[in-house]
This record gives C-alpha cells, structure tokens and sequence, in this order.
C-alpha cells in the first residue's frame, strides 16, 4: 500500500469526511483489520479563507506548497488536495513537489463520463463556480458541459457552504434552496446531473434527494486515492 498525503482543513468538516471514507474503502478492498496508510497537514482554515477571500491566492499558493512538500519529506508517495476550491493551485503545488496529485476534477469528470451525462450543474463555492480553472477543465480535457446557479444562486450556494457547512451547521432550509436550485436549473438549463463541487455539500444533500445522477467529489476523490494506494 502507498502512503497517501492530505492536504486538509479546508474546512476540517470534509477533511474528516476524507479520512473516514479512505479508510473505509481500504478496509473494503482489504478486509480485516486493514486502513489507510495516511499524513494529514491540516491548515487553519481562517487563514486559507481570508487569502480566498482577499483574492491572495499567490499566499495561499505558498502555504499549500509549503505543505505538500512537509509531506513528501515525511514520505508521501501521493498527493490529495482535500477541497475542490484548491485545486485553481493544482498545478502549481504538483510543479513544486515529485510525487503525483490526484486531480478531483479529473476524477470527477471520468465519473461523470462514465454514466453517459454531459451538462452538469456544479453547485460549490464562488470561486470554483465563477471562475475556470474547475469548469474549463471539465469542458476542455473531458467535453463537458457544466452549468453553474446565476448569480443569486450562486450567492446563496457559496453562503452555506462558508456560514454553515464548513462550521458544522446543517439545515433544512437550507437543504431546500439547494434542492429548489436544481430543480430550476433542471427546468430553465436542462441539466442532466449534479456535481457536488464543494466537498461540504456531502453533508447538506445527496443522490436520495434527485432522480437525475449526483456526483459526490468527496468520495469520488477517495476512491481515486484508493485505486492509486491500492493499484
């Protein structure tokens, strides 16, 4: 088994998410007593927010450098950047370090590919909605056509996942908004998924709440890291 490094705490909800899902699937694939041989770098995630916000992303790029390469010193063979929001420095961490990164998009994309749709809506922060280091990978390496919420509803997405998901706050109400935003991009864009493009939004909704496929990030994430361990 290779040992696979976490890049994590942006937010810690979904890093926790990550480390239970890594070890159930190697305890799967390997029965018994067996888990995932595992290094966790976990920010502060005020930190990562504020330069997200501030739109200081060569900081943050520093930080999330600085971090992978702690791993690989420490033996990592691999790389998991555990938040879809980080990987617009994907590249730049993977240039920085020797050992490969496991590409969420990439990940999510060969399983999107693999149910046959092609215009999904990606529901995450502002950041990956907005801009195209997420999208244009999914349109140009894997000709996808991903929809994103028009403005209010790309306000109301990146809002709970920042004020309530990543504080460990689950609603109801806000479990309808997100229900409500597919059902009008389904009627108004003619979606035919849903990427959960923020690895929070695992905890708000999921395929039991849709009759149309639902793309986990987080899982689909970890189980690229488990085929990559466990090859």
């Amino acid at each position: 088994m290779k040992t696979l490094g976490l890049i994590g705490g942006m937010s810690w909800e979904s890093t926790a998410i990550y480390y239970r899902l890594l070890n159930e699937i190697v305890r799967e694939r390997l029965g018994g007593l067996h888990s995932a041989k595992l290094l966790l770098w976990s920010f502060d995630f005020a930190e990562i927010a504020e330069r997200q916000h501030k739109g200081d992303w060569q900081g943050a790029g520093v930080l999330l450098i600085e971090a992978a390469r702690k791993l690989e010193a420490g033996g990592a063979e691999g790389l998991l950047v555990c938040t879809n929001t980080m990987h617009k420095l994907a590249d730049q961490v993977q240039v920085a370090v020797s050992i490969p990164l496991i590409h969420i998009a990439d990940a999510t994309a060969v399983a999107v590919k693999g149910v046959g749709v092609a215009r999904p809506a990606l529901l995450a922060t502002r950041f990956t909605m907005e801009e195209d280091f997420y999208k244009g990978r999914l349109a140009d390496k894997y000709d996808l056509q991903p929809v994103v919420p028009d403005q209010a509803g790309r306000d109301m997405v990146h809002r709970v996942i920042y004020d309530e998901l990543c504080q460990g706050i689950v609603s109801a109400p806000s479990k309808s908004a997100y229900i409500d935003e597919v059902a009008r991009l389904r009627r108004d864009e003619n979606i035919d998924s849903v990427i959960m493009g923020c690895t929070e939004i695992t905890m708000l909704i999921g395929q039991a709440d849709f009759d149309i496929p639902v793309f986990d990030t987080t899982r689909i994430h970890a189980e690229a890291a488990v085929a990559f361990m466990l090859p």
